[in-house]
């Protein structure tokens, strides 16, 4: 099976990684619009309209399902996407609340949602966890962590002081839910802010788990190969591939 990875820049790689280690797929295309990313910041229709011209790129593939793994396009673009697209389209919100569901059974659990500020807007993952009956969800835009991830901090007082601009009057949660492909990078720094460890919802291991179950993905015996494009600085996106992924 060949598979499509979309993502407005690097984040999206995070969810490559998760990919790549459960060797679900025979290639794995990844496109980067690192020409104009963030899309976290952008407005509804500028994103419905970034994620269709994305698609165009796909189509010069013959791949059998596309994963858009950037958070922002999954709350507002999958319907715009998928009415045009000739092959499955997953977004990670579905898998990263059903993730959660299977490993949080209390309704009263603590849920703290992080995300960029497009996709804390959405509502979308508010919406889908009160309508699954959890009570007690705090969502909150921490779109200053997708700078740092980019410019390689993941511990130090940097990062100390922004998790502290952002989660100083937060309580302690049950589970952080990482809204961001970004943010698997500092989820050990964030999950150590607190002081009960909480669970984190990581969007890679999700997917993998929602393909597994609800598309009957299985592993296979021979290594992913992997390709990875952009829209700009393409060798760039190949050497934060190089640094996360530790391939290319």
């Amino acid at each position: 099976m060949k598979i499509g990875v979309f993502d407005s820049g690097a984040g999206g790689l995070s969810v490559v990684k998760s990919l790549l280690e459960h060797n679900l797929f025979d290639e794995i295309i990844y496109y980067g619009d690192t020409a104009r990313v963030p899309y976290g910041t952008k407005d509804k229709n500028t994103i419905i309209r970034y994620s269709l011209e994305a698609l165009e790129f796909f189509n010069n593939f013959d791949i059998d399902l596309l994963i858009t793994a950037c958070n922002t396009v999954s709350a507002y673009a999958l319907t715009e996407m998928r009415q045009v697209s000739r092959y499955d389209i997953i977004g990670v919100i579905e898998p990263g609340i059903l993730a959660l569901e299977n490993k949080i059974k209390d309704q009263n659990a603590s849920i703290l949602i992080t995300a960029t500020r497009a996709t804390i807007a959405s509502n979308r993952y508010q919406n889908e966890l009160l309508l699954k009956g959890y009570k007690n969800v705090t969502a909150i835009q921490t779109g200053l962590f997708v700078p740092l991830v980019e410019e390689g901090i993941r511990s130090g007082p940097i990062l100390d002081a922004t998790m502290n601009y952002y989660f100083k009057d937060i309580s302690e949660p049950t589970a952080i839910i990482l809204g961001c492909t970004h943010f698997p990078l500092i989820g050990d720094s964030m999950q150590k802010y607190f002081a009960h460890n909480p669970l984190l919802i990581h969007s890679g291991e999700a997917i993998v788990e929602y393909l597994e179950v609800h598309h009957g993905v299985t592993q296979r015996s021979s290594k992913s190969d992997l390709k990875i494009f952009a829209s700009d600085n393409v060798e760039g996106l190949r050497t934060i591939a190089r640094e996360w992924l530790g391939t290319l």
